[in-house]
């Protein structure tokens, strides 16, 4: 089931994305973060979700305080991902438990997670790249990945549903999963080197290609689906398409509703993906 709902704001007008994909598992807390409800100020309002990238840590603090208390999330669940587009998972244990904000994430390289632990928050930064959530209800597991264009070429939405088979024994057609709120086909312009990159690994249909505005033989440059690429990534891992959702929120073309990288020209604060287990 494709789409996504924001809510209505909730404690201390908070409000965020969530999935109708995942409407039908209650024991699931899933949310993909707004701008709204924080107390971060300028090129960061309100809500960004980032240390160490100019806001002050006690504004990203109370921004977390608060989402997690309009999701119902207890203090000190998080366990945060380290990214640097990488294709690498880790498998969060009860002893990650507060990792982030409580105290220092210990690892690096990082870009995918996956627990079988209920109350286990697992958080993921995005600010135009792609965010999966994969949920087995059978085996109660979890996953969540950054996928920016790297990852995704590398296959790290496969490589989540592939550690969670691994690890948890999760059936792939028991996945469910969300391509979250990122920049859309419409929007992901890149060079010809990168197209083909995508091109020699899903084929020519994520490519879009279009002559200039003018109606002319020359091409302007191609545009990537990132949301399809990363839909074939699941399906190659063995989801099957009825259980791979695609949100369908471009941030580039809606800045003032998440933060957007391209949309900004760098000058903004950052969004996260939540996804975990009620205890």
């Amino acid at each position: 089931m494709d789409g996504y709902i924001i809510t209505e704001p909730l404690n201390n007008g908070v409000a965020v994305v969530q999935f109708p994909a995942f409407s039908g598992f209650p024991e699931l807390v899933h949310a993909f973060s707004t701008r709204r409800g924080g107390v971060s100020e300028g090129i960061y309002s309100t809500m960004n979700f980032r240390f160490g990238i100019g806001d002050t840590d006690d504004n990203v603090r109370e921004n977390y305080r608060r989402i997690f208390e309009a999701l119902g999330i207890p203090q000190g669940a998080e366990v945060f991902t380290q990214q640097t587009h990488t294709t690498n998972v880790r498998v969060a244990t009860a002893e990650d438990r507060g990792t982030g904000i409580m105290r220092d994430v210990p690892y690096t390289d990082i870009d995918g997670l996956v627990t079988d632990v209920p109350g286990l928050a697992l958080t993921i930064f995005t600010s135009d790249c792609v965010p999966v959530y994969l949920y087995d209800p059978v085996r109660k597991a979890i996953g969540a990945c950054h996928a920016g264009w790297r990852g995704t070429v590398g296959g790290i939405s496969a490589k989540t549903a592939e550690m969670m088979k691994d690890t948890y024994g999760c059936d792939p057609a028991n996945i469910h999963a969300v391509i979250g709120p990122s920049i859309g086909p419409e929007c992901f312009e890149v060079g010809e080197e990168v197209a083909e990159k995508f091109a020699e690994t899903f084929g020519e249909s994520v490519i879009l290609r279009r002559g200039s505005a003018q109606g002319q033989a020359e091409q302007v440059k191609p545009h990537v689906d990132l949301w399809l690429a990363n839909k074939l990534s699941l399906m190659s891992a063995g989801l099957t398409e009825e259980h791979v959702s695609v949100c369908g929120l471009c941030s580039m073309c809606h800045p003032d509703i998440v933060f957007s990288h391209r949309a900004t020209a760098g000058r903004r604060g950052s969004n996260i993906g939540i996804l975990m287990m009620k205890e």
